[in-house]
């Protein structure tokens, strides 16, 4: 008997994302400095330190600029994130997590870089 595998996606491949999805998560410095974070780390992070890791590189390191960068990111950011299946959040811990399929995403957030006029953060 013969199985028909042609519509069936294998678990080791990782999930795609539309243009519109990539377009609307990298649309944002925030989400692109979150999400380069998340590639140099293995497992979670706590969200205070992709917090203060934005804020260190807005040059802004201040209490009001840290709670502003806070709950714009837990608000607005993390879940496009969290939608888009690019990162998994565990509210109990606060920690963030890149997915596979994040993975995607590495060449746009290096280009974004080399645009901002950073440098790229090796992987």
């Amino acid at each position: 008997m013969k199985t028909d595998t042609s519509n069936v996606e294998s678990s080791n491949s990782t999930a795609s994302l539309s243009a519109n999805a990539v377009f609307e998560i990298l649309l944002e410095e925030h989400r692109r400095d979150a999400l380069s974070y998340l590639s140099q780390k293995v497992g979670a992070v706590s969200v205070d330190e992709i917090v203060e890791g934005i804020a260190r590189r807005d040059a802004e390191l201040t209490p009001e600029r840290l709670e502003t960068i806070s709950t714009r990111f837990h608000h607005a950011h993390l879940p496009k994130l969290i939608d888009a299946a690019v990162v998994r959040y565990d509210p109990v811990a606060e920690t963030i997590e890149r997915r596979a399929a994040a993975s995607v995403l590495d060449p746009y957030l290096e280009l974004a870089s080399l645009e901002d006029g950073r440098q790229p953060r090796s992987a």
